[in-house]
């Protein structure tokens, strides 16, 4: 549809103008810094940031059902620019132009309603939102498209040449940012620092198809993270991952999608988030607390955070009830098959404990909780789930079997509705759900597969004496009807058919 067959009061808000006043702020010390350079931590401090619109306010003088208009309008434009995340322009990157915006199909992925045995099973109605369904199969691409939409304007005003763009990874943040730099060809290069062997072929092979430097390096992520906060506090880097604070900002719009989608009422809903880098949590707090700060949502949500008890830093944080108490603590993480979360030393640690106190001010302590959950239990959950009609990678195994212990340990309304991040998409750990069916696990992922969710391939070998066809040598036609009725037979045994 085109602006003019919108209704009058709603045209003029419908292709936005670049405004704002973004700055990075410490959460620290408080203290501000402007946009035009490229910051991920206080100059004066050291601490992580936030981006803040300092001129937030006058987005107030729409009233918040106007905005529902404007967001649900701009959904019909075909402008590609508002197609993805920025159909929210003013709440995450207002004062970038639209012709800086990069646009590869990200956002709006689908909410996908479980059927009724998953539903009881988990002890609740659930819903996954399918974030495997963004262009590089994960969730990481919201986040990218803020970070290299800012890169792009930053090319653009001040004539930046020869940008790196480089980060570390377990395996899905290298292949978005690689594939967002590929596409900004024009002074844009990539690196991508993994832990040597702790990454899937399948995400191993998409920074590599996309052209970036694969770098591999011995060690876990968190020491990946450390050799890259080296590079970029000693060179000219463009950092990509969540301490970026606009990657933070991009992913905001995994809430808005999520109020869209259930038409802005979100007071019934549980929004249950894996927790690895702390990055989304972070921007999941953020994005509904701007929607309720403009009237769009009248009431949070419950925000459930779930990590494994092989990586639990954030869980391990949050069991001391005591505020005053409370100590941040990184851990040893053990190898565990939601490789994206297996992190011991969260990046975005301070941004989630400075936003689940406002978050808790508004919504009770209720409103944000985490839990653990074993290896075992991810692995069953994403089998069970993907039995039941979804995507779901191992990370939504872990928001699965979390909703499921949530309901089991009374700590939600069983009256309320679960939306459960499948953060990427399933077939990018095949090789967990390999190990699970040939039951070759190794001792310290602690999983003993479940026969009732194991699956392997039946191969129909003919005895000698049946024919066999073979590619150039197809069978007379005497012979292969000699294979179909042996194979016939077989399958119909093998299957349980009954002769008609």
């Amino acid at each position: 549809m085109r602006v003019g067959d919108f209704p009058p009061d709603v045209q003029p808000h419908l292709i936005p103008a670049p405004g704002g006043d973004y700055q990075y702020e410490c959460l620290s010390c408080g203290e501000h810094f402007g946009i035009d350079q490229l910051l991920y931590t206080c100059p004066e401090c050291g601490s992580v940031l936030l981006i803040q619109d300092r001129e937030w306010d006058r987005l107030k003088s729409i009233p918040g059902t106007m905005w529902r208009r404007i967001f649900d309008c701009r959904g019909m434009l075909s402008v590609p620019a508002l197609r993805g995340i920025y159909r929210f322009h003013e709440l995450l990157g207002s004062i970038l132009p639209l012709e800086d915006i990069v646009y590869l199909g990200e956002g709006q992925t689908p909410v996908i309603a479980a059927n009724e045995r998953l539903s009881l099973w988990a002890g609740i109605p659930l819903h996954f939102k399918n974030d495997g369904q963004n262009p590089s199969a994960s969730f990481k691409d919201r986040g990218m498209a803020s970070a290299f939409s800012y890169l792009s304007y930053l090319i653009r005003k001040r004539g930046l040449t020869d940008v790196l763009a480089i980060c570390a990874s377990t395996g899905d943040t290298s292949a978005s940012a690689a594939l967002y730099a590929s596409y900004l060809v024009q002074g844009v290069k990539s690196a991508v620092l993994l832990p040597q062997g702790k990454v899937t072929p399948q995400q191993l092979g998409q920074p590599l198809g996309s052209g970036a430097s694969v770098i591999e390096i011995p060690g876990v992520f968190d020491d990946c993270m450390k050799v890259v906060e080296h590079l970029s506090e000693h060179y000219a880097v463009a950092l990509m991952n969540s301490k970026n604070a606009w990657r933070i900002l991009g992913q905001e719009s995994y809430s808005f999608e999520i109020a869209q989608w259930f038409e802005y009422d979100v007071r019934q809903l549980v929004i249950v988030v894996p927790i690895g880098n702390a990055g989304n949590i972070t921007a999941v707090l953020q994005g509904f607390l701007k929607l309720l700060d403009l009237g769009i949502i009248d009431g949070l949500p419950t925000v459930l955070g779930v990590q494994s008890h092989h990586a639990n830093p954030v869980f391990l944080y949050y069991l001391e009830p005591d505020r005053s108490r409370r100590a941040f603590r990184p851990v040893d993480v053990k190898p565990s098959v939601a490789q994206a979360a297996m992190i011991g030393n969260p990046v975005s640690m301070p941004r989630v404990a400075h936003l689940v106190e406002r978050y808790r001010r508004i919504a009770g302590d209720e409103g944000f909780q985490v839990l653990e959950v074993t290896e075992q239990e991810i692995m069953d959950a994403m089998l069970l789930a993907n039995r039941n009609g979804h995507i779901s990678c191992t990370q939504g195994g872990e928001c699965l079997a979390g909703i499921r212990r949530a309901v089991q340990e009374r700590r939600i309304d069983p009256r309320s509705a679960a939306v459960l991040d499948a953060t990427a998409h399933a077939l990018k750990f095949a090789v967990f759900q390999e190990k699970y069916f040939s039951d070759s696990f190794e001792p310290e992922y602690e999983v003993t597969p479940r026969k009732e969710l194991q699956n392997r391939p039946h191969l129909i070998a003919p005895p000698e004496g049946i024919p066999r066809p073979s590619q150039g040598a197809p069978l007379d036609a005497s012979d292969f009807q000699r294979f179909l009725r042996y194979s016939g037979s077989e399958i119909a045994r093998l299957l349980g058919l009954k002769p008609r």
